[in-house]
């Protein structure tokens, strides 16, 4: 096969993580080595820094600067929560991206992000196909949620199901401080799918975790919810609870009183507030000492207590995607694949049609879900805990992280 030569724009798009700048990282030093990549640009703020003309040149960056992405969390070349419509009903939009690549001769387009982010990059490459452009488009998987179909689990979920487990075993033990009953609501990210939540669980089979867990994959009943933290409280006198965000009636509407507070550029609800709801709640039935913790969005950026796997299969899943568009591949998302060898976890690359994995969630299985909906078993603990092994690289200075800056020259 004939070379496909030209430069190529590598974007990051939707909620941050703690890895999505070691996706970034090995993207970019991998496209900056093969040479049939003429420029490596890395778009400002995703989509909307192609849409803007808005392209760093990213050969202007010290390369020891570059290196140090690899444990530098958040966005480095800036995110957004850009929808694009539909082209057969607006293409304005793709005929302007379609007006950029021609600009840079831009030949293949690498975009790092979740479920909407995959809708645009199948978006893109489908129009790009249609006008007869050619063009390579891989995109390169990130969320915390974990919720991307087709993957056995995504770079940014390991290291932030680490911190959501540590901080459950750190606040276990503040909370058993103190001889006085108290009740303790812990609220985690997560608005359809429960991985994150079940990732306190990890504490739990530690010994210094939630003894109740409420995913969205099991229809909240706030009455239950009451009996099964009274019955725990009259026995113990203390109590903590871990809920996702996302938990909803049986009816589908969230629990969270924030639900309907404000919506992001895709439509999806801002959820809060549910932790401070149920602390509320609890106070009111038992009388007892109630706190509520929301974790926020500490639970996305902290690199300190980034999984050391996380991190390098991040690296891994950025260089993979410039690779397989080198050779030829096209319409894809770097996937996951998990081998188990006599007792020892590895992971292998495998690509996926970026038509099956755009806005398609994927949720915790019910079987990884006690029969009461209030715990997490087993299968999951075997499943998450390779994912948290290792740890981060992370330097520091002055006691201080020291996270890349990047220059950011603008392409001209």
């Amino acid at each position: 096969m004939t070379p496909l030569t030209g430069a190529c724009i590598i974007g990051q798009s939707g909620g941050p993580t703690a890895v999505i700048n070691a996706s970034a990282l090995g993207a970019i030093q991998t496209a900056l080595n093969t040479s049939c990549i003429t420029k490596v640009y890395g778009a400002a703020h995703g989509i909307r820094g192609v849409l803007d003309d808005v392209l760093y040149d990213m050969s202007k960056e010290d390369p020891a600067e570059l290196e140090l992405l690899k444990y530098t969390p958040s966005s480095a070349l800036g995110s957004c929560r850009y929808k694009m419509k539909d082209p057969d009903v607006d293409d304005t939009d793709y005929k302007r991206i379609l007006e950029i690549f021609k600009k840079y001769d831009v030949r293949y387009f690498f975009y790092n992000g979740g479920n909407d982010s995959m809708d645009t990059c199948n978006k893109i490459s489908k129009f790009m196909m249609k006008s007869g452009y050619e063009c390579r488009v891989m995109g390169i998987p990130k969320t915390i949620d974990n919720d991307l179909f087709g993957t056995d689990h995504c770079p940014g979920y390991g290291s932030a199901a680490k911190y959501i487990a540590t901080t459950c075993m750190e606040v276990y033990q503040d909370a058993m401080v103190y001889d006085i009953p108290m009740i303790t609501v812990i609220e985690i990210m997560g608005r359809h799918a429960g991985w994150l939540a079940a990732a306190s669980a990890l504490a739990t089979n530690a010994g210094l975790g939630p003894d109740l867990i409420y995913l969205p994959e099991v229809a909240f009943d706030m009455d239950t919810f009451l009996r099964d933290v009274k019955a725990i409280h009259a026995k113990t006198g203390k109590v903590i609870v871990a809920v996702s965000e996302g938990i909803h009636d049986k009816d589908g509407r969230f629990i969270s009183e924030a639900s309907t507070s404000a919506t992001d550029g895709f439509g999806h609800a801002q959820l809060g507030g549910l932790a401070a709801r149920l602390a509320d709640v609890l106070k009111k039935e038992t009388g007892a000492k109630v706190r509520d913790i929301e974790l926020s969005l500490s639970q996305r950026c902290a690199a300190h207590c980034a999984s050391g796997t996380d991190i390098e299969e991040a690296y891994a899943s950025g260089a993979a995607a410039v690779r397989h568009a080198a050779e030829g591949l096209t319409d894809k998302m770097v996937g996951f694949k998990r081998v188990m060898e006599n007792g020892k976890y590895r992971c292998e690359i495998e690509l996926l049609d970026l038509s099956q994995v755009a806005n398609t969630e994927k949720k915790v299985p019910r079987e990884w879900i006690n029969a009461e909906g209030n715990g997490i078993l087993q299968p999951f603990i075997d499943y998450a805990t390779p994912l948290i092994c290792g740890e981060t690289g992370l330097q520091f200075e002055n006691g201080l992280p020291r996270f890349a800056k990047l220059k950011k020259v603008q392409a001209k």
